[in-house]
């Protein structure tokens, strides 16, 4: 029996010095192929557990806005997004850091946004004042809103996935011209999208909007007194600019009122935001950062807001009465 154990047991020392480097690459291959496998092994129970932790926090959410839904829901929620800077200060990073952390935050805030069912999303990406900064600063800031607006035409991103259509509001002619035309490019691509409707504020404050739209509507006002002057039918009524005329040439004309505007980072302010818009709107002012801006956030913003959706929906309804 030992000889015959003997026999059956492979010859290592002769398989070596017949062909060494032949031995040890097999050898060294099935190694490899072990690894390999574990390998695979371990990203597919990462996956896994992931998709699994993936569904359980959906369906935790769909719980949670299923509650919400029995109150009134916002159509139109906006966003100022404060604290970027701050943000990359507070974790001795480079404020690149910050910029690009808002945006993931933005992402988020868009889906759960979405999810709720709000169909108009505006946020406050960047102010005619913010080209006062440092040129390096304005600089790097043009590249990453590029950058990022490319992102949103991705496949993969939240635009696709939710067929939303994306407008940008503001003095356009001030960007650099690679980020005008990514916004362009966005627009034109989005135009026809049927789901909720992204609006980004950029080279924008309220003052500029008003300013246009009162420039439009009296741009018009003069075409049609031209047109009458020439047909001789004038009247002491005519040449005047309305309430509604100056609201259809504002940018927001395709979008209702916001009913509620937050403003991270503990500010108050609105900063020259959507002034014309927000008389009868619910601000709120949650002390996070908006890199730190997460689920919780937008839920009590939700829910301060049905608080109070009766006084302002009264207010409201009594605004539109006097036009």
């Amino acid at each position: 029996m030992e000889r015959m154990s003997e026999e059956m047991q492979p010859d290592v020392g002769s398989a070596v010095e017949t062909n060494p480097q032949e031995f040890f690459e097999e050898k060294y291959l099935e190694t490899e192929t072990k690894d390999l496998k574990m390998k695979y092994k371990r990203q597919n129970n990462f996956k896994l557990s992931s998709n699994i932790f993936g569904r359980i926090w959906f369906s935790m959410r769909m719980f949670l806005f299923n509650v919400l839904s029995f109150g009134p829901m916002p159509a139109h929620i906006a966003f100022i997004m404060d604290g970027n800077r701050r943000y990359s200060k507070k974790h001795n990073s480079k404020e690149d850091t910050g910029h690009s952390a808002g945006f993931s935050s933005l992402t988020s805030t868009l889906q759960y946004c979405y999810e709720l069912g709000v169909k108009y999303v505006t946020v406050y990406a960047f102010s005619i004042d913010n080209f006062k900064r440092k040129p390096d600063e304005v600089r790097s800031l043009m590249n990453l809103l590029k950058e990022k607006i490319d992102e949103l035409l991705e496949e993969t991103s939240v635009v696709n996935e939710y067929d939303i259509r994306v407008n940008f509001w503001g003095e356009l002619n001030l960007l650099t011209e690679p980020v005008r035309l990514a916004a362009k490019k966005a627009m034109t691509v989005t135009g026809k999208n049927t789901g909720p409707v992204l609006s980004v504020c950029v080279a924008y404050t309220s003052t500029h909007e008003i300013l246009h739209a009162v420039q439009e509507s009296c741009a018009n006002v003069n075409k049609m007194l031209a047109v009458r002057y020439s047909n001789e039918c004038i009247n002491s009524a005519e040449g005047l600019v309305s309430v509604a005329d100056l609201e259809q040439h504002l940018y927001s004309v395709s979008c209702p009122e916001p009913d509620i505007v937050v403003r991270t980072s503990g500010e108050s302010r609105l900063s020259n935001f959507l002034l014309w818009q927000t008389p009868y709107c619910h601000l709120q002012n949650p002390g996070a950062l908006w890199p730190e801006f997460s689920l919780r956030h937008l839920v009590w913003s939700i829910l301060q807001y049905q608080r109070a959706y009766s006084s302002l929906h009264a207010k409201r309804m009594r605004s539109k009465k006097k036009y």
